[in-house]
């Protein structure tokens, strides 16, 4: 199964994007890195996002209890002091980094393109929720997190070399740590589309997934295996900044999913009513 079906298709429908942004310089143009602009409408109205009928799937062989879980961010992360992200060019940045699981967050630096960084700048964990995993560690809700995470700039419009250049490479990576299920989370509209076809492409390899996502829209068309849905917010994804007990729902209820999922499927969280109420109460 392709990660992109039809994919001389939406080439032609991407390249037809491209002219018609060119013709109009000006009227649709990209936010600049890191700006609110870019939060709600990244690449304009007439982005051909990705549209896939079908999904790959490969089923959890062991229980969460025992599995080795990795983490895939599309938040830009990288080391302060390396190279940072490229956020500057039009087709997207292809590379990404590998960054040992044990980091400070304070050693974190963030390359924010489509999404407002603020969130993620004041707790890491609101989009690379490490702390929370690593608890879950301890508690024997997952059985352990993988040693290192992958980062990468999600704010990719060329799709397919997204898939064609950038996915083999990542997917080599996750095998050589032997990954028993990986968690995939987004940071803006188009990292919806970008980390759904990573995850595509690690099903491919038999390497069972969960996409969390707040853009249903992007998520129901690209159709990553296994996601989790929910009322939160771009920039934020994996719960609200400096509310652990709101990030642990979120985690919890999606990696909880992984297992009983025995087809490809998007499932709704429904942490958003409880939070809803607590939030009423003054509760945080």
């Amino acid at each position: 199964m392709e990660v992109i079906e039809q994919m001389e298709d939406w080439k032609k429908r991407y390249a037809d994007w491209q002219d018609d942004r060119s013709a109009s310089a000006g009227n649709d143009r990209d936010p600049q890195p890191g700006s609110p602009a870019g939060v709600l409408d990244d690449v304009g109205d007439s982005y051909p996002f990705v549209k896939n009928r079908r999904a790959p799937f490969s089923p959890a062989r062991r229980a969460l209890p025992m599995l080795n879980l990795a983490l895939i961010s599309s938040s830009g992360a990288y080391i302060d002091g390396t190279d940072p992200f490229d956020t500057t060019t039009a087709a997207g940045d292809f590379s990404f980094r590998e960054i040992p699981s044990q980091i400070e967050p304070e050693d974190l630096r963030f390359a924010a393109r489509g999404y407002n960084p603020a969130a993620v700048e004041a707790d890491s964990n609101s989009l690379l929720p490490l702390a929370r995993l690593f608890e879950f560690e301890s508690n024997g809700i997952i059985g352990q997190l993988n040693p290192v995470f992958w980062s990468f700039a999600g704010f990719i419009p060329d799709a397919a070399k997204l898939v064609e250049e950038m996915a083999p490479r990542l997917v080599e990576r996750v095998e050589r740590y032997e990954v028993q299920a990986a968690l995939l989370i987004p940071a803006s509209r188009l990292c919806h589309q970008s980390v759904s076809l990573i995850a595509r492409a690690l099903e491919q390899a038999e390497i069972p997934t969960m996409t969390l996502g707040v853009v249903q829209d992007v998520v129901e068309s690209v159709r990553p295996p296994r996601a989790a849905l929910y009322e939160g917010e771009l920039g934020s994804v994996a719960g609200l900044p400096n509310w652990p007990e709101h990030q642990r729902r979120v985690l919890d209820e999606a990696l909880r999913l992984i297992e009983p999922m025995d087809q490809p499927g998007i499932r709704k969280l429904v942490v958003q009513l409880e939070s809803q109420v607590e939030a009423a109460r003054g509760e945080r």
